[in-house]
């Protein structure tokens, strides 16, 4: 892996923060992630994937209602992490793996569930990672993605993703929901329900869970003063610099060939 790809700046990224992840919050806890674990509420029996698990919030509250969750993740780091709060926590049923989303190493049909919340947006390849999902599910099972979202709106869109790159140089994108749509369908699996949700992000927390440099810190300040009310307001832009985002969940099921 060369040590500029994505792949290593996402990794760098991640394995510094893994900590703070783990005791993020809105990570923690928040109306998506209560909808992502209802889901897989019934399926004791299932064999589920945690793709870019993060912190390992997915993994801690799937894990009592299922056989086995694999927590996957580009970042070592943030795998150790998850993997001893699994032991304190005494989820046995957890296993950790590490690579990329683009090239899955698990064999066709492997998983009855697989489950992705705020991961999506630093994948480099969203159609490639998306087929590498629909592969590794068998035939009927369940896709849930919980990602932030864009309007589609261009002045909102540009600005949003600005502030984004600005804080976290690994990201990729943000997409809209008809982006998601036509990405899943095109992996081939069967779009069934989308759920939108409202988060407030608060800026210092924001900032200081990526550990952001100043330099960038004060570039995303400046922006929010100085772009237009438009954005403030779809935004609700603080002045404190705290501000709302668009979170989608996407549950899709996979078709028999």
């Amino acid at each position: 892996m060369l040590e500029n790809s994505h792949e290593a700046l996402v990794g760098g990224q991640f394995g510094s923060r893994a900590e703070a992840y783990l005791k993020s919050a809105i990570h923690a806890q928040s109306p998506d992630l209560d909808a992502m674990v209802a889901l897989v509420r019934d399926r004791k029996d299932a064999r589920v994937l945690d793709l870019g698990c993060g912190g390992g919030h997915v993994t801690f509250n799937v894990s009592p209602l299922v056989k086995e969750i694999v927590a996957y993740d580009l970042s070592p780091e943030m795998l150790d992490v998850v993997a001893h709060a699994s032991r304190e926590r005494g989820l046995d049923n957890v296993t950790t793996r590490q690579g990329t989303v683009e090239s899955l190493p698990f064999d066709d049909g492997s998983f009855e569930v697989v489950l992705s919340r705020f991961s999506a947006h630093h994948w480099r390849d969203l159609d490639a990672a998306l087929r590498e999902a629909e592969r590794v599910l068998k035939t009927g099972g369940l896709l849930v993605i919980v990602d932030t979202v864009t309007s589609g709106i261009p002045l909102i869109d540009t600005y949003f993703q600005a502030l984004e790159l600005l804080r976290d140089c690994s990201h990729v994108r943000n997409y809209t929901r008809a982006e998601w749509e036509a990405a899943v369908v095109r992996a081939g699996l069967q779009p069934r329900f989308v759920a939108a949700f409202r988060l407030r992000l608060d800026f210092r927390a924001w900032v200081e869970r990526m550990n952001t440099p100043q330099l960038h810190v004060d570039a995303i300040r400046s922006l929010q003063r100085a772009v237009s009310g438009q954005a403030s307001r779809y935004f609700d832009t603080e002045p404190d610099g705290s501000h709302c985002i668009d979170v989608a969940l996407f549950e899709a099921v996979k078709r028999s060939r």
